[in-house]
């Protein structure tokens, strides 16, 4: 990375360019004692880097809309550089990143390349040895956001123990954490250990899938400890604390960038009463029940969109809450911190106390428990505990795995 004016102490913030003609990404970047502007490029951008090592093999690719070179599929541009692409493995959403949240997806032929495309989100979670047979190596390209809850890091353990209980070998084409300036939240209860939540990290981790990889390798967290042959390419000129604006929406909810940095805040939401806005063109930046008019003077309805909520939390319903769509996310990347405050005051003035929590009342996505990774913290809020005294509670083990990560991550 180049340093622009190192004679000056100073330190900006750059507005963001995204280049997809070159597929190089101007990105801000701040630093303690100068101006620093760099150019992203990642792990798949930089085919020079793999391409010799899928030369003659039969290639998996792991992916989804976000895997990406430049504006152009991974898919499409390794097809076109003749590289043998024999099966695509599809997450949740689907390959194309059409389906709904939880939706299950089938097994089916992408249409453009005709490649056959394996789910990993309907009847099986991670590849069989029979889908792997005819692989010589798996790559896995997929954009994450930087929660515990977001199910992509999961689906990369999945994937690495079926790679090493098969023998194959697995690159990793690592990308940027859009919220890596954030190490933030309780460290999951192995207790409540599920799909949204498999290893004992905190709600936002300030890795990348790269280094996550190592990390389950590391502590042994996959299955019987089972080790897998990993290669990282490392995204070029990146650093945690830089400001990156993702080019392709990660799913169909999260589709701006306000969105995915609210994200790891408005989250647990999903285990409440309360809808996050998953039901309108801007989910993941409102919160709002029906029960609350009268408390909050802002509304929106929920209803069904294809492709992004279907049956949505109080479909067809006004709710009161909040507008988050302007708030300034700059303060969670200055603090790193999850926003508690919401969360709070939103139990505070929801009438129906017991109802708050209920889950399986409200039909969204997840137990809160499960979500936060703890019991403590439903707990906590209703008892009326302050923001401080809920984060106090999160150490030491919250300091200890910021010691643990520094074993494993790639960029400093």
């Amino acid at each position: 990375m180049k340093t622009i004016h190192s004679i000056l102490v100073l330190t900006f913030v750059f507005t963001v360019f995204i280049s997809c003609g070159n597929t190089r990404k101007k990105q801000s970047h701040v630093e303690s004692s100068s101006s620093v502007l760099t150019e992203i490029k990642t792990g798949a951008d930089q085919t020079e880097k793999y391409l010799p090592l899928l030369k003659g093999k039969q290639v998996a690719i792991v992916a989804n809309q976000t895997s990406v070179i430049g504006k152009v599929s991974l898919i499409d541009s390794l097809k076109s550089l003749e590289v043998n692409i024999v099966k695509i493995f599809g997450p949740e959403h689907g390959f194309r990143g059409t389906a709904s949240a939880g939706a299950v997806v089938s097994d089916s032929v992408d249409a453009k390349t005709g490649i056959p495309e394996i789910s990993l989100y309907g009847k099986k979670s991670k590849p069989s040895k029979e889908d792997l047979e005819n692989v010589d190596l798996v790559i896995f390209d997929i954009q994450d956001v930087g929660a515990r809850f977001y199910t992509y890091i999961n689906l990369l353990a999945r994937v690495m123990e079926a790679c090493a209980e098969n023998g194959k070998e697995l690159i990793i084409l690592d990308r940027p954490n859009p919220t890596g300036f954030s190490v933030d939240g309780p460290i999951l209860d192995m207790k409540l250990k599920s799909g949204i939540g498999m290893f004992p990290i905190p709600i936002t981790h300030g890795m990348t899938v790269g280094e996550l990889a190592r990390m389950y390798n590391g502590e042994g967290w996959l299955a019987n400890k089972i080790q897998c042959k990993i290669i990282v390419i490392q995204v070029e000129n990146y650093s945690r604390n830089m400001q990156y604006t993702l080019p392709v929406s990660p799913s169909p909810n999260l589709n701006t960038q306000q969105s995915i940095l609210l994200y790891p805040s408005l989250c647990l939401f999903e285990g409440t009463i309360i809808s996050q806005g998953r039901g309108t063109h801007f989910p993941f930046t409102v919160l709002g029940n029906p029960d609350l008019k009268g408390k909050y003077d802002f509304t929106f309805t929920p209803v069904s969109i294809k492709g992004m909520s279907e049956t949505p939390l109080h479909q067809n319903k006004v709710c009161y809450g909040l507008d988050l769509r302007k708030y300034d996310t700059g303060e969670f990347v200055k603090t790193g911190q999850i926003n508690l405050k919401w969360l709070i005051d939103m139990y505070k003035a929801y009438p129906y106390k017991e109802k708050f929590f209920d889950f399986k009342q409200s039909n969204q996505m997840g137990n809160f428990d499960k979500l936060a990774g703890t019991t403590l913290l439903k707990e906590q809020i209703i008892a009326g505990k302050s923001e401080k005294e809920i984060r106090d509670s999160w150490e030491p083990g919250l300091s200890d795995f910021k010691k643990l990560r520094k074993n494993y991550l790639l960029y400093q």
